[in-house]
């Protein structure tokens, strides 16, 4: 069922279809706001969750438990240890909307953006979904996920220019890596040292913190 949800705007009333016009579902008239319109929809419905793929569908996305919420704060804590030491970028967590160059607007577990690139944006750019892909970003399976779910997601941010992709499975202990130049690959235990590879440099994150 979908929830009590806060529309962004009251159409004018030239706009609202006359009693002739075929009906218009809820669901139907959500997944073709417009850009302006989606942000501020999501603003009068801070308490949810929401993701927009590129044909303008939106996904409702769940609230995660205290386990995985922890694993993510780990993980967060020294990407933000790291950022700080060199000021390199910028972090940014799973509130964070990122309107991709698809169209798509998504929100990672955790994203990291090089300084020029957020630098070159426009102050209301910022304060909205930025309008770029995050250069690294990390999904977070929860005990709910489904890898076949989140591995297009993932593929997603590769296709619209993030370098570097980490796909985290506590369940399995398993995290598969994706780069920019398309190849995967898959470190099978918990405990390994992931690294930033060119992306974050001199980054390493000890996945043993993880269990």
């Amino acid at each position: 069922m979908m929830p009590n949800l806060l529309p962004p705007v009251l159409p004018p009333a030239a706009a609202l279809p006359e009693a002739s016009a075929p009906a218009i579902s809820l669901a139907d008239w959500l997944n073709h706001m417009t850009e302006d319109e989606f942000y501020v929809f999501c603003q009068r419905n801070a308490e949810l969750k929401f993701e927009r793929r590129a044909d303008g569908t939106i996904e409702f996305l769940s609230m995660t438990g205290g386990t995985t919420g922890r694993r993510n704060s780990e993980l967060l804590t020294g990407l933000t240890i790291w950022n700080c030491q060199g000021r390199m970028g910028k972090m940014f967590n799973s509130s964070t909307g990122f309107r991709l160059p698809n169209g798509a607007v998504r929100s990672p577990d955790m994203a990291w953006v090089r300084a020029d690139r957020w630098g070159a944006l426009t102050a209301k750019q910022q304060e909205r979904f930025p309008l770029l892909c995050p250069d690294f970003m990390v999904e977070m399976a929860s005990p709910s996920d489904s890898l076949t779910n989140l591995t297009p997601k993932l593929l997603e941010y590769i296709a619209n220019g993030c370098r570097l992709a980490w796909l985290i499975d506590p369940k399995t202990e398993t995290t598969r890596i994706f780069r920019a130049d398309g190849s995967v690959s898959v470190v099978k235990s918990f405990a390994e040292t992931l690294s930033g590879e060119d992306v974050l440099p001199s980054f390493s994150f000890n996945l043993s913190a993880l269990r």
